[in-house]
């Protein structure tokens, strides 16, 4: 079996012919591919020290198809599931971009962006959780970006095989991504959905301030701040922001699951009343900018 994504590139693996390496994360490599008929795919490479191990392999797969099943606008589409000689993958719809990525070229977006990305989050969240799927690893880098501006997620469960697999091997790996653990994660509780909003309130905190709320070197104490320290108020960092939008980033971090948003469509309410607190307001400024225009060609007028 290989060792570096290198060897892969310009390989066929199954049906999928890999173009180039796009990514990769602690459990598998992702590359451009495309399937027979010339579609473009992105084909995640389950890397070789997970792919030999029977078990690990076993739960990523199953895991894998789990995720598949998942059909919404807001959900990546996962083509297939595969094994093709010791390589362990599945291929997925190719997304122009990525929220992770964008924020590295941009640094913090406006504020409407930053909703209609989380109206799309909370309704895949909303569909997920309602076929008992919890993502449990929710950052920017699992957010993709359509070409068309849509939001979706990726990696359902990979979390949840590297959980299971821990728990069943008594394997040290790291769950989840730590500046992005919810609470209870972070003490070792059992988790229900409400740890994924947490997780997008980490995510938004991040898209709003080009900062997550916490960071430091030694994991512990990564863990204890998001048991005990609140967050620096959003407007502080960026005064423009409105009171409605910070609530709801707070909302999504408090840090009991009873404080938070307690459904995915409860959160998507809210941010629908704060995305229309933005047309409300753009509407106005239009209005007024209208109206001043047409003082000014008037006053011209008067003074001919």
């Amino acid at each position: 079996m290989t060792g570096a994504p290198t060897d892969l590139v310009g390989r066929s693996l199954g049906p999928y012919h890999l173009e180039r390496l796009i990514g990769q994360g602690g459990f598998a490599w992702v590359f451009v591919g495309r399937e027979t008929d010339g579609t473009p795919v992105a084909v995640k490479v389950l890397k070789p020290r997970y792919a030999g191990d029977p078990n690990f392999e076993a739960r990523f797969r199953n895991e894998s198809e789990t995720a598949a099943k998942l059909e919404h606008p807001n959900i990546v589409h996962i083509r297939s599931v595969s094994k093709t000689g010791p390589h362990v993958y599945f291929a997925m719809d190719l997304c122009a971009d990525s929220l992770g990525a964008r924020l590295a070229r941009e640094g913090p977006l406006p504020e409407s962006d930053i909703v209609r990305i989380a109206e799309d989050i909370a309704r895949a969240l909303a569909f997920a959780h309602g076929q008992g799927v919890i993502h449990r690893d929710l950052k920017p880098d699992n957010i993709l970006l359509r070409s068309d501006g849509r939001a979706v997620i990726t990696d359902f469960g990979i979390a949840r095989a590297v959980s299971g697999y821990v728990a069943s091997t008594g394997v040290n790996m790291t769950i989840g991504t730590p500046q992005y653990l919810s609470p209870e994660q972070a003490l070792g509780r059992p988790i229900d959905p409400r740890a994924d909003f947490y997780a997008l309130g980490v995510t938004l905190y991040k898209a709003a301030t080009g900062e997550v709320p916490f960071t430091h070197a030694e994991w512990f104490e990564l863990a204890r701040m998001h048991v005990e320290d609140p967050p620096l108020a959003l407007r502080k960092k960026r005064p423009e922001l409105s009171k409605r939008f910070e609530r709801v980033v707070f909302k999504c971090l408090a840090k009991h699951p009873d404080d938070r948003y307690q459904s995915a469509a409860e959160l998507e309410a809210d941010l629908k009343d704060v995305d229309a607190q933005h047309r409300a307001t753009w509407g106005l400024v239009a209005v007024v900018g209208v109206g001043l225009m047409l003082l000014l060609v008037l006053m011209v007028e008067l003074m001919r």
